[in-house]
């Protein structure tokens, strides 16, 4: 079994508790507070800037000009989407502009780049691939799963259950399990912690974004 399918395997659990939280069944039927959602978007345009410059990092010190030139694109199709909502999502949803990191993001984001600054390039590969997969998974889930006529929130749906998101996603899935086949098994175990950590993230950050959660302390 590759190393992606057994690490999978350890956060279906967390995958199951998404794709159950009132924010993607709410999102799902069209019923999502415009509130929470408007909320979640400038929190996503923050994370997506940097998120996009963990993957330059990544790919600064990818093993080879292959997996260099795919973790750049990465990056540069990631700052492209944070352009795009702001031209489009951010007219359509009614935000003014992404705001300051809240912290749930902002711990996220650090967690995300300083492992790809500080870890082997293995871990940091690892740390960064949930929030391509989980992305994929959840937004296949709701696309086959949504009844609502009229969703408002059908272009969000439609990006990431779309074709070209989804070849990205077998993209650094394979990476990684490249990257894992070469790794000690010490490597391997840190790649798997590191997965498991920003998938933990990738729940707490709807979480955030559907109770709202700000700094107490402006």
């Amino acid at each position: 079994m590759t190393w992606s399918k057994q690490t999978w395997e350890r956060i279906i659990p967390i995958y199951e508790s998404i794709i159950a939280m009132p924010f993607i069944t709410e999102l799902m039927d069209g019923s999502l507070a415009m509130e929470k959602f408007q909320f979640y978007m400038a929190q996503d345009s923050g994370y997506l800037e940097h998120f996009g410059r963990a993957l330059a990092m990544i790919g600064a010190k990818a093993p080879n000009v292959e997996e260099a030139l795919a973790f750049i694109q990465f990056g540069q199709n990631a700052i492209l989407v944070e352009n795009a909502l702001h031209e489009s999502y951010f007219k359509d949803f009614g935000i003014s502009s992404s705001g300051k990191l809240e912290p749930t993001c902002h711990h996220y984001i650090h967690y995300l780049k300083s492992t790809a600054a500080y870890e082997s390039v293995e871990i940091a590969m690892a740390a960064v691939l949930p929030c391509f997969w989980i992305y994929r998974e959840v937004g296949n889930y709701i696309y086959q799963h949504q009844k609502a006529k009229n969703n408002p929130y059908q272009k969000w749906i439609d990006t990431y259950a779309g074709e070209e998101f989804g070849i990205a996603v077998t993209r650094a899935i394979e990476i990684c399990d490249r990257a894992a086949l070469t790794a000690t098994p010490s490597t391997q175990k840190y790649m798997t912690e590191a997965f498991i950590i920003a998938s933990r993230m990738e729940f707490e950050f709807w979480d955030s974004a559907y109770q709202i959660k700000k700094w107490k302390f402006s």
